[in-house]
C-alpha cells in the first residue's frame, strides 16, 4: 500500500459520512422531520416533535437495529412550501437523513414530496391531502400515514348531515381547505342535502366580521368550518359571537385537541368534527393505553394530541419497516414499509398498494364541558373503522 493510498484512506476515516459508499449500514439512521415550529400550527407542530422524540427513545431504549440507534433532525418549515422544499434538501444533501417524516399542511408536503420522490427518498407524511394519493404526486417512495381529506369529510359529512339541510363553507383558500370543501359537497350530494354556499378567507386570518354576515345570509344549516389551527379557533369564535351559532349547527373536518385547549370549552361548545386520534380510546383500545401511558410518563402526565400522535405512529411503524427488513437500505425499507401490517396507536394500520395510503379508523368527535385543565374534552360520536371502502378508488385517483 503506498503513501497516497493511505492518505486517501485517512482522508476517508475522517470523512467517513462522505466516502461511505451508498447503502452503507454503518453510523445512526437519520430521520428528518420538517414541521411548521412557527405560525399558526405551531402547538400542533410541536407535539409532533414531542410525539416523534418518543418514538426514537423507544426504538433506542430497545437496541435499534443491530447496535445502531436512530436520530431525529427537526427542522421548521414555517409552513412555507418553498421552506419545506429547501430544508427537505439540505436534510437530504446536507444532514444525509435515510427518511423524512413530516409537514402539516396539504401545500407543504407536496413541496417535500417533490424533493423527495426525485431523490428517492422515503417520506412518510403526516398531514391531511387528497393530492399526494393521486397518481400524479404519488411515488414508489411517498407514503401517507395522516387521515385524508376524503375519509375525514365522509365520516364527518354522513354522521352531520341529513337530506334536506342547507350547507354553507367557511373556507381557508388554500389546498386542504380546498379539498375538504370538496369532499364534504360530494357527501352532500350523496345525502341529499344542498350546499348552499362557500366564503373563502386567506390563510392566517384574524379578522373574519368581513365574512358572517355573507355567511348568515345563506341560512345554513350546518356551517362547515374548513381551516385548521388558529384560523379554526379564531373563527369558531367569532362565529359564535356573532350569532351564527344559536341559528346553525358547527361543523370543522379536523376538530383537534391543541385549538380545543387553546380556544376553551366555551368557543368549541357543541362543535363536532373529526380527528385521527383521541386519548381516552385507550379504555378499548390497548395500542393506545401503551402510547398515552408512555407519554405520560415523559412529558409530566400530559397525553398526546391527534396530529402529535400521527408523528409517533410515523415514525415508530417506518422503524418497525426499518426493523422487519434488517437494514436502513431504501430499496428494502420501502418494500417493508408497503408490506406492515401495524398498531402503533389506534388499532390495525396498513397502506394501499396503489397509493400508500394508511387505511385506518376515522373517530368523529364533539367538544364537551370539562373542568379547567382535565384533557377529557371530547365524546366519541362515532368511529368508522378502517376500510378501503372509505377511500377514493385507485381508478379515480389515476392508476391504471
Amino acid at each position: 500500500m503506498n503513501r497516497t493510498t493511505t492518505l486517501a484512506g485517512a482522508a476517508c476515516i475522517a470523512l467517513a459520512a462522505w466516502c461511505a459508499p451508498a447503502g452503507a449500514q454503518t453510523g445512526p439512521i437519520r430521520i428528518g422531520l420538517p414541521v411548521p415550529l412557527t405560525g399558526p400550527y405551531g402547538a400542533e407542530a410541536q407535539d409532533q416533535v414531542r410525539n416523534a422524540e418518543l418514538a426514537i427513545r423507544e426504538f433506542n431504549d430497545a437496541g435499534g437495529l443491530a447496535g445502531r440507534k436512530a436520530e431525529l433532525l427537526v427542522r421548521d418549515d414555517k409552513l412555507n412550501p418553498a421552506e419545506a422544499a429547501t430544508r427537505a434538501l439540505e436534510l437530504i444533501e446536507k444532514d444525509h437523513v435515510d427518511f423524512i417524516v413530516g409537514s402539516l399542511s396539504a401545500a407543504t408536503q407536496l413541496a417535500v414530496n417533490n424533493v423527495t420522490r426525485q431523490r428517492k427518498v422515503p417520506y412518510i407524511s403526516i398531514s391531511q391531502s387528497d393530492a399526494i394519493n393521486e397518481a400524479a404526486d404519488f411515488s414508489r417512495y411517498t407514503f401517507h400515514e395522516s387521515l385524508n381529506p376524503h375519509m375525514t369529510t365522509q365520516a364527518v359529512g354522513r354522521y352531520a348531515f341529513r337530506k334536506g339541510m342547507r350547507i354553507a363553507f367557511l373556507t381557508a383558500d388554500y389546498a386542504y381547505g380546498q379539498e375538504m370543501t370538496r369532499g364534504f359537497t360530494r357527501v352532500a350530494k350523496e345525502v341529499g342535502a344542498t350546499v348552499v354556499g362557500e366564503i373563502r378567507h386567506p390563510l392566517g386570518a384574524t379578522d373574519y366580521s368581513p365574512y358572517l354576515p355573507r355567511l348568515m345570509a345563506l341560512r345554513p344549516d350546518v356551517v362547515v368550518f374548513n381551516n385548521f389551527g388558529r384560523d379554526n379557533q379564531i373563527s369558531i369564535k367569532q362565529a359564535g359571537e356573532f350569532g351564527l351559532k344559536g341559528r346553525t349547527k358547527f361543523v370543522t373536518p379536523v376538530l383537534t385537541y391543541t385549538s380545543r385547549v387553546a380556544a376553551g370549552a366555551r368557543v368549541y361548545d357543541g362543535v363536532v368534527g373529526g380527528s385521527s386520534y383521541y386519548w381516552a380510546i385507550e379504555s378499548t383500545t390497548p395500542s393506545a393505553r401503551a402510547l398515552n401511558d408512555r407519554y405520560r410518563r415523559a412529558y409530566n402526565g400530559a397525553v398526546p394530541s391527534d396530529y402529535g400522535s400521527m408523528a409517533y405512529s410515523a415514525v415508530r411503524s417506518l422503524l418497525q419497516a426499518v426493523k422487519a427488513a434488517g437494514t436502513s437500505d431504501t430499496e428494502k425499507v420501502v418494500d417493508a414499509l408497503a408490506a406492515l401490517r401495524y398498531d402503533t396507536y389506534k388499532g390495525p394500520q396498513s397502506y394501499r398498494a396503489c397509493d400508500h395510503q394508511s387505511m385506518q379508523s376515522v373517530l368523529v368527535i364533539q367538544s364537551k364541558a370539562a373542568p379547567q385543565g382535565s384533557p377529557d374534552i371530547f365524546s366519541v360520536l362515532q368511529v368508522a373503522p378502517a376500510s378501503a371502502d372509505a377511500l377514493r378508488s385507485c381508478a379515480e385517483l389515476g392508476f391504471k
